[in-house]
């Protein structure tokens, strides 16, 4: 049996200060094509991939123009763009990253986010020194909340689902992960009331990353080792 763990992590809202970004960037998106969708419905919906956001807040997208959903996606990455040279980290993401990584755990990222936005994420956190890879909306054929994601990430630091521990901040992140067999943990830093992602399945619910970096030795992370 293998000894190797990994942690995988969501970034947006988990790792990066990101979400209310991409509430009010796709609001502006929306007001731009005449749209009115109100911040609450798109907040609960950031985490999905763009394309199961727009289902989600516009109906099926077999009764939506196509043309319209591609001027909304960029309209919504170019306004999102602006921010990629001062995406705010949250407190300790990159320390607990360096900790996990010095107790023998792999780390992988599991994201929506691709090319320069992921890259500008992952500068924002700065800690790829002790992160194995990422896995992209571009790596999978479904977003979360399908299992696609974890378990590409899974599969990329080599372990099975039982040693295998996922972090996220929406109901989307716990419920891949329970589809995919790993261990779900919430924080709170996305705005998702815990007692939604308790009830998505959260095994644990921590504050922030840094709550979650002072718990190492008490937390989900400890009973893994």
């Amino acid at each position: 049996m293998t000894t190797k763990r990994a942690a995988i992590f969501d970034v947006d809202g988990t790792l990066v200060d990101t979400n209310h970004l991409h509430v009010v960037t796709w609001w502006e998106a929306f007001r731009q094509a005449g749209r009115h969708v109100p911040m609450r419905e798109i907040h609960r919906a950031v985490g999905l991939s763009g394309g199961d956001l727009l289902d989600r807040l516009l109906g099926d997208g077999d009764e939506r123009d196509p043309d319209e959903d591609e001027q909304l996606t960029a309209a919504h990455h170019a306004l999102y763009a602006t921010y990629f040279e001062r995406l705010p980290a949250l407190d300790a993401a990159g320390d607990l990253l360096r900790a996990l990584a010095g107790r023998g755990w792999k780390i992988v990222l599991a994201t929506s986010a691709t090319g320069a936005e992921l890259a500008a994420l992952r500068r924002a956190i700065d800690a790829d020194d002790v992160i194995l890879g990422a896995t992209s909306a571009d790596d999978v054929a479904d977003g979360k909340p399908a299992a696609d994601p974890v378990r590409q990430a899974r599969e990329l630091a080599g372990v099975p689902g039982e040693r295998a521990v996922f972090v996220g901040d929406t109901v989307w992140d716990m419920k891949a992960a329970l589809r995919d067999g790993v261990v779900p943990v919430a924080v709170l830093s996305g705005g998702i009331p815990r007692a939604d992602l308790e009830a998505a399945g959260a095994h644990a619910v921590y504050r922030d990353p840094a709550d979650l970096l002072g718990h190492l030795d008490t937390g989900v992370f400890a009973d893994q080792e």
